[in-house]
């Protein structure tokens, strides 16, 4: 069995969010689906090729419709069969929004 290394306890969740990177080079806006989310990172699936490391802008749909604006460091991908799977950090994500998964989490009984 695999060692379980999250920081904190993650939540499945059908969301959408959009990705674009911050320095510019890449201005197309990605759609990705989201397979667990936690207050410190989110797991998704993206056709698209993301680079391990950077940093991206993310506009997430959370269950209550409210859209959290984010930042996220990719820092695992895996290849699949008809897309890529990733693992990202939150960067600099405000206390209130984090607070929010947590309550979340709280009343879902995940």
């Amino acid at each position: 069995m695999q060692q379980e290394r999250r920081k904190s306890k993650r939540t499945d969740m059908t969301s959408k969010l959009v990705v674009k990177r911050l320095d510019g080079n890449n201005g197309n806006e990605v759609t990705i689906d989201i397979l667990d989310i936690s207050k410190t990172g989110v797991g998704f699936n993206c056709k698209e090729s993301l680079q391990i490391g950077e940093v991206y802008e993310a506009y997430l749909t959370i269950w209550t419709k409210e859209v959290i604006h984010a930042f996220l460091q990719i820092v695992r991908i895996e290849l699949r069969p008809d897309c890529y799977g990733y693992g990202a950090i939150f960067i600099g994500m405000p206390e209130m929004d984090s607070t929010r998964i947590e309550v979340y989490q709280t009343v879902s009984g995940d």
